[in-house]
């Protein structure tokens, strides 16, 4: 099984080049330039190498258990977890107060890939502290904040979030775990929540559950929920690990994928109260909890670049080794491994143009999660940056994690009978992408999103400003690029009429025909991924061009460019044929005609 390689000269060419970094960094008021970025990134790639990708295969054979009501983690997790908080790498982007480093996002986001490619099974314990964190900084007052944060943000305690139950899942108006409130404050929760992820291991000395329920006198509703914390040991006046709270794990789950990541039941206030305090006000828990929740948006659709990179990665090294077969007019003189195959390069070139849209994509949103959150930026800045990350995050979480899956088959059939075989890694890697469509919001409940709240609560407006961006460097690529470039351009053009035209008939149709409307809505969000990958091809062969037509960098990066448009822009019509079209057939048939 190949090592994992960083991908740094990758993010050297989209910070010095795609997205001006220094420039970047300079306008939101933080302290480090591209250099600095870049030695960040590689010392989190060599960590990533070395340490958690040296433990990812055996992990995820050994799994986990549960003794008791303890979870233990595999062989050289809890080592490996424990350098990894010492080395400062958990609290990177959060602020020096609690004692983080106060970092760019774009940094996080680059490093953040490096940690979920070498193995998501590890760093979905950090991945959850992160967006605990992101709740408790949006929401909290000071109480709870100087209790829980700067022990998160080290790495010493562990953060969750538990949302869903056996009863409720993504449905989380039926939510029923109760909280109780009591006289010196705080409160008593009951009740019993499933696939918490690391809700229980031995990593650290306290996890600190982030918790939804209702109060007594709550609303029905999602506008009765509340935001609580429950954390696995109570915390002592002086901030240490007091005696264990009334929260236990039940059970843990035996997944498809992700074997190393344990997955709980978890129970509150069974066998003995279950102290919880409240995070900011009564009744507003599901709008904290949504900060947390697009943080773990993002996250995951990160994991799905990650996997892909790290599936690409592994079958390029297998096809440059593999000996099979005569290539199809081919004499010989490139060697005998299978990478001389027509549609093994097919295949490593559509995998390759993917990771390239996918990873530009996500850096472009950590600028925008920079520019949002910069105090250095004028209002209206501000206001553009939050627009667009919020559009972009259903589409960012369901493309990604959808082209994971595509990218992993992809790799595992480039390894033949022998990806069918655990011993390589590759089937482990088609196995650990299939939670990513479905944690976090579905696809379904993503494109949803997209189609609801984000294109017609503001008709429309925000995803006209990130079409019009898109038109005009489509149309400047046009002018300054060579046959490929003018190619890429023309197909990006015909994506955002197609976009127009789609969101027309959204915005023309959801009140007469909603169902029609949202039986679209997945090619919808695909559509849009699709486009949004092509504008990142767009703005990496621009920035080749500008930096002198260096001639291996342009035909590699032209050569991506040129497969995305012709093999996956060229889809958008049929999307939009799936859009207004392809939903509103079924929807006729009674529900008893599907059982036949």
């Amino acid at each position: 099984m190949s090592q994992y390689q960083p991908p740094l000269k990758d993010v050297s060419f989209l910070l010095k080049h795609v997205f001006d970094f220094d420039r970047h960094a300079q306008q939101c008021g933080f302290g480090v330039d591209s250099d600095t970025a870049l030695f960040i990134a590689e010392e989190a790639g060599k960590f990533a190498s070395e340490r958690i990708d040296s433990i990812n295969r055996s992990a995820d054979t050994e799994g986990v258990r549960l003794e008791g009501s303890t979870v233990i983690t595999a062989t050289g997790f809890k080592e490996t977890y424990r350098a990894f908080s010492e080395g400062g790498w958990n609290g990177l982007r959060f602020p020096e107060e609690y004692g983080g480093q106060g970092l760019s996002a774009v940094i996080s986001t680059v490093v953040d890939e490096m940690w979920h490619a070498a193995s998501i099974s590890f760093a979905l314990c950090p991945m959850l502290t992160n967006g605990a964190v992101e709740a408790l900084l949006t929401a909290a007052d000071d109480d709870v904040k100087s209790m829980f944060l700067e022990k998160l943000i080290c790495g010493e305690w562990t953060g969750t979030m538990n949302l869903t139950e056996p009863g409720a899942g993504s449905d989380l108006a039926a939510i029923q775990t109760k909280a109780t409130r009591q006289a010196d404050g705080t409160y008593r929760i009951k009740g019993q929540k499933i696939f918490i992820t690391y809700g229980d291991h031995d990593l650290t000395d306290n996890v600190i559950h982030l918790v939804l329920a209702r109060t007594s006198d709550a609303p029905p509703g999602v506008k009765g929920i509340s935001l609580f914390v429950v954390p696995k040991y109570l915390v002592n006046p002086d901030g240490s690990v007091g005696n264990r709270n009334g929260v236990h794990c039940a059970s843990i789950e035996h997944k498809l994928g992700i074997h190393a990541s344990p997955t709980a039941v978890m129970l509150f206030g069974e066998e003995k109260e279950a102290v919880g305090y409240l995070v900011g006000e009564e009744n507003r828990g599901l709008e904290y909890m949504f900060v947390m929740m697009n943080e773990a948006r993002f996250s995951v659709g990160l994991q799905g670049l990650s996997i892909s990179a790290r599936a690409y990665q592994h079958a390029l090294a297998y096809s440059q080794e593999r000996i099979q077969g005569k290539a199809v007019a081919d004499d010989g003189s490139h060697g005998k491994t299978i990478i001389r195959h027509p549609d093994v390069r097919r295949q490593l070139l559509s995998m390759k143009s993917k990771v390239d849209a996918m990873r530009a994509f996500a850096v472009y949103l950590a600028v925008q999660k920079d520019i949002a959150h910069s105090d250095s930026m004028t209002g209206h800045a501000r206001e553009n940056a939050q627009c667009r990350m919020e559009f972009l995050i259903p589409v960012f979480k369901a493309w990604l994690t959808e082209n994971a899956q595509h990218v992993t088959y992809d790799a595992l059939q480039i390894f033949g009978g022998m990806g069918f075989i655990e011993e390589t890694g590759a089937a482990q890697y088609y196995r650990d992408a299939r939670i990513l469509t479905i944690y976090e919001g579905t696809t379904a409940i993503q494109a949803n999103d997209l189609v609801g709240r984000k294109t017609i609560r503001d008709e429309g407006r925000t995803a006209l400003m990130l079409i019009e961006s898109m038109e005009h460097s489509a149309c400047e690529l046009r002018e300054e690029s060579d046959a490929s470039g003018r190619a890429l351009s023309s197909q990006m053009i015909e994506g955002c009429a197609a976009l127009r035209r789609v969101g027309e008939w959204i915005l023309g149709k959801h009140a007469s025909a909603p169902r029609e409307v949202y039986a679209g809505a997945v090619p919808y969000a695909e559509l849009w991924g699709t486009v949004f990958g092509g504008w990142m091809h767009v703005l990496r062969l621009q920035a080749v061009l500008r930096t002198g037509n260096r001639k291996e960098s342009l035909h590699a990066t032209a050569l991506a460019a040129e497969f995305y448009s012709e093999h996956i822009l060229a889809r958008t019509s049929a999307l939009v044929s799936a859009i207004m079209h392809g939903g509103a057939s079924s929807l006729g048939f009674p529900e008893t005609e599907w059982l036949n």
